[in-house]
């Protein structure tokens, strides 16, 4: 039986080591140097656990399976964004840039084995229920997720409309599981909201960077500019997850001047080291008319402020980095998320893809934004008494890409695995012994861009004050 056993391993290590060298294994790797030597010790440990399996689980598995989970178990202990994609995962990812998906509105990383959410989308399921970025995800219905890929939980969250998920929540503070029953919707993400906060001073918000962001950004632009000559623009990018990169890029050249470098990626191959700059060619997809063109000259030089949070990642994070280095906008608020890694989408046979992060992201002025975020000019907080949400950020996330340059954010304090009765919150009494504030409880959740959004309001005064300024220098 062992001499058959190793037979087979041998047989199944050259399959592994021409499917690496059928899949180009090389043009992952530095395309300038020599192929590297494939490392047939470590294969054939693979091949002798894979008929290991076969010859004497308890139960049949079939090759697929466990070639998948490989692939899977490769990708996921790379660092949380890198991802092996399923045919129904990647058609889920391609359908979701369009700006609509079956859902609860969450997106989510792994910690520990877990499922930890990055950021609520908003007017979805999840951010009516009050899910908050940093929450543990432990249960899905009555499964735990330790060990579970994200994608698979992903699928589990997912849905036809209509049908309930229960879903166990660790959050920190809270010495007991926080249980919440959500129905799936529709998701559909409306990416760009406007509206005049007084006369004179425009407000747009994007929540999300999908296919049509940047176009929808340029019409709200118009119609903000039709009711009147701008004093002053908020761009706000708080609680925004990011998106497509083409995104990042065309809502970046609606407020710089053509030709300008938004952002720049390196890494090991020659095509992740790239400059994107505020050309058609870097932010539309396919041929089609340029809607840059159609902003209004004054948006190119209305004072700015670009509002941002611990909830801002990824495509936000490029936008507030180039607006804020070409010193077109003043970046107010908490530092940003911190995701600043660049991950390719490279398709497989039968419909599948993995999601391989192959490259860092760089302000125009050479800055890292990976596990570091965007540090905003003017620091506000979410209260007039100064304190904001404690917040998940790359940083705290296992496993992530280091900056590469610059220290990183400091680490936050993690969500405990496994919530403990007995233990009372760090610097805390125990909740049950805390008394009750009434008001405090029946005090409705903070809305963004609400009447008490205090950091809207003080980006406001600030560019009031901008414009005071301005009008006296004449």
């Amino acid at each position: 039986m062992r001499s058959k056993l190793q037979q087979a391993g041998l047989v199944f290590t050259g399959l592994c080591a021409g499917v690496l060298i059928s899949l180009n294994f090389s043009a992952n790797a530095d395309k300038n140097a020599a192929l590297a030597p494939l490392p047939v010790e470590e294969l054939r440990n693979l091949a002798d656990v894979f008929n290991a399996i076969k010859q004497g689980y308890v139960e049949p598995v079939e090759d697929k399976k466990l070639i998948t989970h490989a692939i899977s178990g490769m990708l996921s202990n790379l660092d949380p964004h890198s991802a092996y994609l399923d045919a129904e995962a990647f058609k889920e990812l391609q359908v979701g840039t369009q700006g609509e998906f079956g859902g609860l509105g969450i997106e989510v990383g792994s910690e520990d084995g877990y499922v930890k959410v990055i950021s609520p989308i908003e007017d979805t399921p999840a951010f009516r229920a009050g899910i908050k970025a940093g929450d543990l995800i432990i249960k899905l219905d009555d499964t735990s997720v330790k060990g579970m890929s994200l994608n698979d939980a992903v699928k589990k969250m997912r849905g036809k409309p209509k049908t309930s998920i229960v879903l166990t929540i660790a959050r920190k503070g809270e010495a007991k599981p926080i249980t919440v029953t959500l129905v799936r919707e529709v998701i559909k993400v409306q990416s760009v909201k406007s509206k005049l906060v007084e006369p004179g001073y425009g407000y747009v918000r994007v929540v999300q960077f999908q296919e049509q962001t940047a176009a929808s950004l340029v019409q709200h632009l118009e119609k903000l500019v039709k009711q009147g000559e701008l004093k002053g623009l908020v761009l706000d990018l708080r609680n925004d997850p990011g998106g497509l990169l083409n995104g990042a890029v065309g809502v970046s050249a609606a407020f710089l001047p053509p030709k300008a470098l938004v952002v720049s990626t390196d890494g090991r191959t020659d095509d992740a080291k790239r400059k994107y700059l505020a050309v058609p060619e870097d932010y539309l997809r396919g041929v089609r008319d340029d809607y840059i063109r159609n902003v209004p000259a004054s948006i190119k030089t209305v004072p700015m402020v670009v509002l941002v949070n611990g909830g801002s990642a990824s495509a936000s994070e490029i936008v507030a980095g180039a607006l804020q280095d070409h010193k077109r906008a003043v970046v107010m608020g908490t530092q940003s998320f911190g995701k600043g890694s660049v991950q390719t989408i490279i398709p497989l046979n039968s419909n599948s893809a993995i999601k391989l992060t192959t490259a860092r992201y760089f302000t125009p002025n050479g800055r890292s934004i990976q596990a570091k975020g965007i540090v905003p000019d003017i620091v506000v907080e979410e209260s007039p008494n100064g304190a904001s949400r404690e917040r998940l950020r790359e940083a705290d996330l296992e496993r992530h890409l280091s900056n590469g340059k610059e220290p990183e954010a400091p680490r936050g304090e993690v969500i405990p695995a496994v919530p403990r009765k007995d233990v009372p919150p760090k610097g805390k009494e125990r909740e049950k012994d805390k008394p009750k504030d009434e008001a405090e409880e029946s005090k409705p959740p903070f809305e963004i861009a609400g009447k008490d959004d205090y950091q809207l309001a003080q980006a406001v005064n600030l560019l009031k004050g901008l414009q005071i300024l301005q009008n006296s220098g004449k």
